[in-house]
């Protein structure tokens, strides 16, 4: 029997949230049943902010209800960066919810204006209140390798985060390498550290492919034991306060890897190829994504 790979579809809001140009909801809607369709068993789908902070999600309800009408699915997750936004996704009938923070201060006081302390204070009542509420709380590390700002993050720096966030009471925690720097060696280097004190079942990775790194960095964390990634449809997304950074690790990338090397992720790749090119069409633009390009290519 091969071994399963969980997979965790992040582009509905990771890899939407940073396009200036809003999508109409219904575009959004159509784009997550194509993904559902593509047997994904997590997604992503938005972010309870201020649609001042995020103005392209700033129809998290509706997009929300659509999916979650009459009663949750497990599937789905969505980013409550404070205890407003845990009460609004509680309202909408989610079960996972996800807070973020990140390994560098500059970095969080840039994306949130709060220090990494600060993050903490912020979303500490949303453990409170999910542990009544039987809610699971994934967290996202933002900068987990290097910083736009600060440079290369030491590993012990990252620990320090995740102890605390183990304290909290968090399932899982996606280690972000936001700008794409990273290589094989940082990833061995964090991981081998991180992997002494805490189970590789605790973490994913969530890689970005600015420096074309992304699958080669799925591969180390492989070596090492995880079995966790996340992954933007397309390789949508980047990060808005690095220069030249790219989207997310493509979901097409990650399964032509995790698939042509034995591992099960349950995930059609011909059925994300659809959505990709519906979400590119509405864009725009053209998408990220290697295997995608190629694969359509072949296609044709």
């Amino acid at each position: 029997m091969k071994e399963k790979v969980k997979v965790t579809e992040v582009g509905p809001r990771d890899g939407l949230q940073n396009e200036k140009a809003f999508l109409p909801t219904e575009v959004k809607i159509e784009f997550i049943k194509k993904l559902i369709s593509a047997n994904h068993s997590h997604i992503e789908l938005t972010s309870f902010v201020k649609e001042s902070a995020i103005p392209q999600l700033a129809d998290s309800s509706e997009v929300s209800k659509h999916f979650l009408k009459e009663s949750s699915n497990e599937k789905f997750s969505c980013l409550t960066p404070n205890l407003q936004g845990y009460k609004r996704a509680l309202d909408h009938g989610y079960k996972e919810v996800a807070v973020f923070t990140a390994a560098s201060n500059t970095f969080t006081k840039k994306n949130i204006n709060k220090t990494i302390e600060e993050s903490f204070q912020a979303f500490r009542n949303i453990f409170q209140e999910a542990g009544k509420d039987n809610i699971k709380v994934r967290a996202y590390i933002s900068t987990v390798i290097a910083c736009p700002y600060e440079g290369w993050i030491e590993p012990n720096k990252v620990l320090e985060v995740v102890d605390q966030l183990m304290n909290e009471g968090v399932y899982e925690i996606s280690l972000g390498e936001t700008i794409g720097k990273g290589t094989p060696s940082h990833v061995d280097k964090l991981l081998t550290l991180l992997l002494k004190k805490y189970p590789a079942k605790l973490f994913a990775g969530h890689f970005h492919d600015t420096y074309g790194m992304g699958v080669a960095n799925v591969e180390k964390s492989l070596e090492l034991g995880l079995r966790s990634f996340d992954s933007s449809s397309g390789g949508l997304g980047g990060c808005p306060y690095a220069k030249g950074a790219s989207g997310n690790l493509a979901t097409e990338d990650l399964l032509y890897l995790l698939h042509t090397s034995g591992y099960d992720t349950g995930i059609q790749l011909d059925k994300i190829l659809e959505a990709s090119k519906y979400i590119e069409e509405k864009l725009g633009r053209k998408l990220m994504s290697k295997t995608y390009t190629a694969m359509l290519a072949s296609l044709s």
